[in-house]
């Protein structure tokens, strides 16, 4: 029994009406329903599982499947059907959730990161464009968040049987069977996740999100094959650099536990990589959103567990940036000491980036001089609002935000190029900035040019900050007449630009 993947029969049990329903909508025969069921099981690496024509009857006469039956049935119907078929509306008990399907605390081993990745963003493809993904998961913060991240560094034992610098996992078949990849063809995957990368600078998180969602898949189904270690590391860093992207995506639209998700899942294929400088990137991203929800113990947490692990071999940009984080953290945190620190240690660390022999990496291309000053302005900036004396450190924070937004707009003037997302991104602090200045004139020129730049976009992140910022600046500043009249641009154009780039 238990390898049909099913409970006993139950003397009262009743036909599954629901279930029927859709079986029968489906065009499907008993037979056919239970090929796909085995097959997607194989997928999954769910090798246990055994279905038959008896099997389908008895749960159309309503015997209760065990996991993972209920989810793969789910995700059969849903694309059998170009919608979100839940397992509730299939008539079935909804499955225990497990480590692949939500939560944090996963295997650190190569075959089942492979099989996590390759699952969560079949999935996400799948569920995702109606958010049923997104709201079936749940944050994770505290010890629950830390504790399983801090693995990352302990060195995990060959499993038995596994074969040193191979890869083994069950293969999905189709025409890459047994393919070796080429030089050229390695290329070519690590190119495409950097023109991905400058995508997401250009346009924000919403436009491209599903294409990086997409290459991940397949780029995990590559990794199926048995590859030679260093084919089987670059792949598993092209995996890494997708999944972090996808994570930093998620993240800009708003898709909160999807990103986390996506980060944990980054920092696993780093940890296959051996590459312990972009798993200290990719813990920056997830201290960065714990900074956002307002978690900034965690925050800290996650930085210093970046700065251990890659003490020996981050380069010099990515140490100063690593400080910047720490210093928003400890802003946050309501510590100016540490804070007013880390600055200093990030501005003295990032001089020598121009003199190091080795180069910074693709990835770490976003951290400019521009991004150093726009990182220790919003510490600054943080701190006048937790640790008060607001007037004095706004007056700290001013000049970084101005050279930001000054460098930065001259990255975005003439061809087109640039940070457009961080240009309008500082364009809303030096905003805010002005406000805790008391300047609601300039607090409102300020945000009415990152309107500008944000209908470029499609970035929920700057637009929920340009609402923020309107509003707070209307609840001080209700009869200045600037301040109105970006109210009254933010209920039109925001709204209309919005439309424009809907999915």
């Amino acid at each position: 029994m238990g390898g049909n993947g099913s409970n006993g029969a139950s003397a009262d049990k009743r036909p599954n009406e629901q279930l029927r329903s859709w079986f029968v909508r489906s065009g499907w025969s008993k037979g056919e329903l239970a090929r796909q069921v085995n097959r997607r099981a194989r997928e999954m690496g769910a090798h246990h599982i055994s279905t038959d024509t008896s099997r389908v009857r008895r749960w159309l006469d309503g015997e209760q499947p065990r996991e993972p039956i209920p989810r793969i049935l789910s995700e059969l119907f849903s694309e059998r059907f170009g919608c979100v078929v839940p397992v509730e509306d299939l008539g079935l008990r909804q499955p225990r959730q497990t480590a692949a399907g939500s939560g944090i605390d996963l295997p650190w081993t190569g075959p089942q990161t492979v099989s996590m990745i390759n699952e969560f963003s079949r999935s996400d493809l799948m569920l995702g464009r109606r958010g049923y993904l997104g709201t079936s998961l749940a944050m994770s913060a505290g010890p629950a968040l830390i504790e399983p991240m801090q693995r990352w560094l302990v060195p995990t034992p060959s499993a038995p049987g596994d074969t040193a610098g191979l890869v083994s996992v069950p293969s999905q078949g189709g025409p890459r069977r047994g393919h070796r990849l080429s030089g050229p063809e390695l290329e070519l995957l690590e190119e495409t996740t950097r023109m991905f990368r400058g995508w997401d600078a250009q346009c924000g998180g919403g436009l491209r999100r599903k294409a990086v969602v997409g290459q991940l898949h397949e780029v995990t189904d590559l990794l199926q094959e048995s590859h030679p270690e260093p084919v089987r590391r670059r792949l598993f860093s092209v995996t890494a650099q997708l999944a972090e992207l996808a994570g930093w995506m998620s993240y800009d639209v708003g898709i909160q536990p999807t990103a986390q998700k996506y980060f944990v899942l980054a920092l696993h294929a780093a940890k296959e990589a051996g590459d312990r400088p972009f798993g200290a990137f990719v813990l920056s991203k997830m201290a960065r959103q714990m900074i956002h929800l307002g978690r900034a113990d965690d925050a800290l947490e996650l930085i210093h567990l970046a700065q251990y692990g890659s003490r020996d071999g981050a380069t010099a940009g990515t140490q100063s940036m690593l400080y910047t984080l720490e210093a928003r953290a400890h802003a946050n945190i309501g510590q100016p000491k540490q804070c007013h620190r880390a600055v200093r240690m990030a501005e003295e660390t990032f001089r020598d980036v121009d003199t190091a022999r080795e180069p910074e990496p693709d990835w770490m291309g976003f951290f400019s001089e521009a991004e150093l000053n726009a990182e220790n302005a919003h510490s600054y900036r943080d701190l006048a609002y937790v640790a008060g004396l607001s007037h004095t450190y706004a007056r700290l924070a001013q000049p970084h935000m101005e050279t930001a937004v000054r460098l930065f707009g001259e990255e975005c003037d003439g061809d087109g190029g640039g940070h457009p997302r961080s240009y309008a991104l500082n364009l809303v602090g030096l905003a805010t900035v002005h406000l805790l200045r008391k300047e609601p004139e300039q607090c409102a020129a300020r945000a009415g040019q990152a309107l500008d730049v944000a209908k470029r976009l499609r970035s929920e992140r700057v637009n929920t900050r340009i609402r923020k910022t309107a509003a707070n600046a209307r609840r001080e500043y209700e009869h200045v007449a600037d301040v109105i009249a970006l109210g009254d641009r933010l209920s039109g154009e925001l709204r209309t630009a919005e439309a424009a780039t809907a999915v």
